[in-house]
């Protein structure tokens, strides 16, 4: 039996390197030389175009965690950058032209794996008895993205990335802020029970609201207005979407511009003052258990660094731990949670398969989780036998879990801790949970799902590359 794979970025040749280990016949298509997307400057195949870091190494950090995992699991995108890293302090960077050379060699000596040179402008036949992995990533050919959208439905298929910023609960001021639905009532007296009240009924009551007097309002517009921006890349035909624009590009259009769109303060009253605050974030319920929070509307081309001080301006957040800044650029992704098995299968077309960041990741490191996880799974199934994905408790897990929870708007994302379920700590009186410190509580975290990866390792055959 053989598989095709389409796309050799990161997702497409790890997904082929976990199938030819596990005695699966790999075609691997790739476009280069005959075309390149506007993004890629290279003819090498695994090609990092945006940076040469692939973020902290550290496990108190969540991507640290799944490069870990990733590491363990018999990566061929984590192995070949570990041997080609330089030095970047805590983060994993390496000599990009090196690193795409060496996944190269290590692809061409697999006895498995055939590589092959053609533009892919419709998606190849698929079935149960010949799988098609399609892993063409942010910047799929328009027609094939085009022929994609036939299959699952046009408006399951974006072509624009917004994405808000998201906040650690435990970082939001509780005295700053309240809870309220509009037009409803509001939970009294801050404090955190006031947050944690309701937090996992989803309804408009799961928003936190951070009012400001018209002063604070004032200050922080200007703010937004003279922050830096990120500057579009020549690729991106920056037309905004009235529906999901930049907070920025509001806020240029008049300084009361933001209060009478995402910072409304309309049907809110403030307990504490028992008046309409001047304007309000409202924050949205990130994860099941409430261990995030992501500001609505906040979707953002400011730098990182000016986002940070910006939006730490706002009241309640001023010693916000951001999980995730705010980002608009192009992309194509799909609405994984509708359209995807827990097997990374589109629904609607038996024997394809879809991997990386097309599905709706971000990131290198989440890139080639993705094709490790769609290679193992669909090599368990070719070989009758059960996916068994990963626990949730992992990082891996975690990813899997962003792609299957439906939500309003499904956006892409990074790995964060608010995609891992937490680890409830009990006091003596059992009656609350004890407050454990951040690094202490993420490093529990990432001990944990060591534990879990292995178990899962275990039960699906798969031995640590240094054992």
């Amino acid at each position: 039996m053989k598989v095709t794979i389409v796309g050799a970025g990161l997702a497409g040749c790890e997904a082929a390197w976990q199938l030819a280990e596990r005695g699966v016949e790999v075609e691997l298509i790739e476009q280069k030389p005959l075309r390149r997307t506007p993004a890629q400057t290279t003819d090498a195949i695994c090609e990092l175009v945006c940076s040469n870091s692939m973020r902290g190494a550290a496990l108190s950090n969540a991507v640290g965690l799944l490069k870990e995992e990733l590491r363990r699991s018999g990566s061929l995108v984590l192995s070949s950058a570990d041997a080609t890293r330089v030095p970047a302090g805590g983060a994993l960077a390496v000599d990009r032209e090196r690193f795409s050379a060496h996944v190269s060699a290590r692809l061409d000596a697999h006895p498995r794996i055939t590589r092959t040179n053609a533009v892919v402008e419709a998606l190849p036949p698929s079935s149960p008895e010949a799988p098609v992995v399609l892993a063409t990533g942010p910047l799929t050919g328009d027609e094939l993205a085009r022929d994609l959208a036939s299959v699952v439905g046009a408006a399951h298929l974006a072509y624009y990335d917004a994405i808000a910023p998201i906040v650690a609960t435990e970082s939001i001021d509780t005295s700053r802020v309240f809870r309220q639905s509009r037009y409803g009532k509001s939970l009294p007296g801050g404090g955190d029970e006031a947050v944690d009240a309701g937090a996992e009924d989803g309804g408009d009551d799961a928003y936190i609201n951070c009012p400001f007097d018209e002063a604070e309002y004032r200050a922080f517009v200007r703010a937004v207005v003279e922050s830096e921006k990120v500057e579009p890349r020549a690729f991106e035909d920056v037309r905004y979407f009235e529906g999901c624009l930049p907070v920025e590009v509001m806020a240029s259009r008049g300084e009361m511009t933001l209060a009478f769109g995402p910072m409304k303060p309309v049907g809110l009253v403030d307990p504490r003052t028992g008046r309409r605050p001047f304007a309000v974030v409202q924050l949205r319920q990130e994860d099941h258990a409430a261990t995030a929070y992501n500001l609505v509307g906040f979707q953002s081309r400011m730098t990182w660094t000016d986002q940070g001080r910006v939006f730490r301006m706002i009241p309640g957040l001023e010693q916000a731990e951001f999980l995730r800044f705010g980002s608009v650029h192009r992309n194509t992704f799909v609405n994984s949670p509708l359209l995807l098995t827990p097997e990374m299968e589109v629904r609607a077309r038996p024997g394809l398969y879809l991997a990386g960041q097309i599905t709706g990741v971000e990131g290198y490191v989440e890139s080639a989780a993705g094709g490790l996880l769609c290679g193992i799974m669909l090599a368990r199934r070719l070989a009758g036998a059960s996916a068994a994905p990963p626990p949730p408790t992992t990082a891996l897990g975690g990813l899997m879990t962003h792609l299957s929870t439906p939500r309003e708007s499904f956006q892409p994302s990074n790995i964060t801790w608010a995609c891992i379920p937490p680890i409830d700590a009990p006091d003596a009186s059992g009656k609350k949970r004890k407050k454990i410190p951040k690094r202490e509580r993420y490093e529990a975290l990432a001990a944990r799902a060591l534990v879990d990866l292995a178990a899962w390792h275990g039960a699906i055959g798969v031995s640590r590359p240094d054992a």
